[in-house]
């Protein structure tokens, strides 16, 4: 039987907050938004008045770490769950302020009604309303006198008890001496063991991961300013997807304003484009594996506790270098030039919009490449170059999309090894031989998925090829993506409906073209065999009812463009299975010269 790794201890929860307050315990999640509704807040309250149980609080002390001078310093315990229960209370009890999702300082006033025992939160009406208390903060201050409050709740509500008024605030003082069970993990633990177990609990229903064990350390230092460090995470993030925030950090925290990370950030004010919105896992990503050659955030957490991995020992050397290091990266993610290229890069490549971006981690990592070429001096032109393919070889092969923390790791130890050039053209020649062009792919695009990466691939190729939408004289699939455009079903919906098609079947990929809302609403539900002979009939001198093209060359270069076979234009209307194995080799062939165009 193995040994126990943790106690479990119970503490009042006035003990509890009275060390949050004298920095025994780290709450890093002050320095970032409560995301906590007033409701929960509330809540928990009740739940406390009530004597209910309000769960654990898991804490663990930051490793020994041996100083300059030899001797060794124990670290403050890291409330690794519980942050937002403890947040809550210190709002609601001691009066404190917390952080909005915007980044604007509030106060969370709960209110209580002694005759009824109810809590609410506090509103314009329970202020003007003398059966209740407005905020049960100034009931805990040390200043109140409980009997005072008797009396003058009793003079302003006739017909009250005062023995049972006072009783009722005097069990809600007393909430102060529940008590709350602490689960304190050994001391002893590695940092990877206190990782797993990090990630295997689960807050307000969202599973905890090891970018949010890594924020909670980067906030929970003091020493080398981890919390500056983490605001300038959290307010990149914010600022990438709300330039408007801007002026409201710069008000509310002229501290940060006033730091070198919001120097470097100023350019987001002016700045709409959505692209890549990263998310503070995607930097934590990006900076740590640039700059430490490492892919594992796991890692991360153990260097900024002063991890050696050679002696297992936690020396205060490598943590104050690590901060450095990440410090730099972080700086280096949020340079205007290099997010610029890296966002350029991708629309080079034919990724215009936000939604045409599928995995994430594909663009961190091109993302990575582009930094560390960068750092090497490789010629800018050769540099996109690569960084290009890469990204489109990552989306095509899915290679971040599983376990990304271990591709990331064995990609950029590779790169340490075999030199960055070498390792890409290699891995690309790997994964794209010709017979992925003639033989897997045409098979993975056997989906009815409209985000599967085979078919924002080839939107992407019909951009950077320069393609006109589906039947369109002059609109290009650029304009169309760029503005307003309808995936339309070359055979349409409805007509394979009525033949018992069933949703997986109509809505292949190999199904769809990108056309004017006014074309498809044109064609509607027609069979393919009609509009293709109107088509052909409006080539012949007709009346236009599909797009402006009346030239048959021009049709039959517009079908191309689409990868639709051009018998389509002749009455040649195959079976519609037989339609899309054609084209899906087709527009596997445009998916494969779009990337060698890259």
């Amino acid at each position: 039987m193995s040994a126990q790794r943790y106690t479990v201890t119970p503490h009042p929860v006035g003990t509890i907050l009275a060390w949050v307050e004298a920095g025994q315990i780290a709450i890093p999640e002050i320095q970032r938004p409560f995301v906590w509704e007033a409701t929960k807040v509330r809540n928990l309250l009740d739940s406390l008045y009530q004597g209910f149980p309000v769960g654990y609080l898991i804490a663990w002390q930051n490793p020994t770490v041996k100083l300059k001078d030899g001797s060794f310093s124990a670290g403050k315990r890291i409330l690794i769950d519980g942050q937002q229960r403890v947040t809550a209370l210190m709002a609601a009890i001691l009066g404190q302020e917390v952080l909005t999702k915007d980044y604007e300082t509030t106060r969370i006033r709960i209110a209580f009604n002694p005759q009824e025992e109810r809590f609410e939160v506090s509103n314009p009406a329970i202020l003007k309303n003398k059966a209740w208390f407005a905020d049960v903060a100034e009931l805990f201050s040390a200043q109140a006198k409980l009997l005072e409050l008797t009396r003058a709740y009793v003079a302003a509500n006739a017909g009250m008890d005062e023995n049972s008024i006072f009783s009722a605030l005097e069990r809600l003082r007393g909430i102060k001496n529940n008590q709350v069970g602490i689960i304190d993990l050994a001391p002893e633990l590695d940092i990877e063991t206190v990782t797993e177990i990090f990630i295997r609990v689960n807050s307000a229903g969202a599973t905890l991961s090891q970018a949010d064990f890594a924020m909670s350390k980067i906030a929970a230092n003091e020493t080398y300013s981890g919390n500056a460090l983490r605001k300038a995470i959290d307010y990149f993030c914010h600022l990438a997807v709300a330039p408007e925030f801007f002026a409201r950090v710069e008000k509310n925290d002229p501290t940060f304003a006033s730091s070198e990370f919001f120097a470097q950030m100023r350019w987001l004010k002016d700045v709409n484009d959505d692209i890549y919105d990263p998310t503070y896992t995607d930097m934590l990503r990006v900076a740590f594996t640039s700059e430490f050659r490492r892919g594992k955030l796991a890692d991360l957490v153990a260097l900024l506790s002063g991890r050696n991995f050679e002696t297992k020992q936690y020396e205060e050397a490598i943590a104050e270098e690590s901060f450095e290091r990440l410090k730099r990266g972080i700086l280096r993610f949020i340079n205007k030039t290099h997010f610029d290229r890296i966002t350029m890069i991708l629309r080079s490549a034919g990724f215009v919009t936000n939604d045409m971006i599928g995995g994430r981690n594909a663009v961190n990592f091109a993302y990575i490449l582009f930094l560390r070429g960068r750092a090497e001096n490789l010629p800018p032109a050769d540099l996109e170059r690569l960084v290009r393919r890469w990204y489109a070889m990552a989306v095509l092969r899915g290679r971040y999309t599983g376990s990304p923390e271990t591709a990331f790791d064995l990609d950029i130890r590779q790169v340490e090894s075999h030199g960055l050039v070498a390792h890409a053209e290699t891995v690309i020649q790997t994964e794209l031989p010709e017979s992925f062009w003639t033989g897997m792919l045409p098979q993975l695009m056997d989906t009815s998925s409209a985000q599967s990466p085979y078919f924002l691939a080839y939107k992407a190729a019909q951009v950077k090829l320069g393609d006109k939408g589906f039947l369109s004289r002059d609109i290009t699939v650029l304009d169309l993506l760029m503005n307003r455009s309808d995936v339309h079903h070359v055979y349409p919906r409805n007509h394979l409906k009525k033949q018992g098609l069933p949703r997986g079947r109509y809505n292949q990929i190999a199904n769809f073209v990108l056309a004017q809302s006014e074309i498809n609403i044109a064609i509607g539900d027609k069979p393919p065999e009609q509009y293709f002979a109107e088509l052909a009939e409006q080539c012949a001198g007709a009346d236009k009812k599909y797009g402006g093209i009346t030239n048959r060359d021009e049709l039959r270069a517009n079908l191309r463009m689409s990868c639709l076979p051009e018998p389509l234009l002749d009455g040649e209307i195959p079976a519609y299975d037989d339609f899309l194995d054609e084209r899906r080799k087709l527009m596997a062939q445009k998916i494969k010269a779009w990337f060698e165009a890259l």
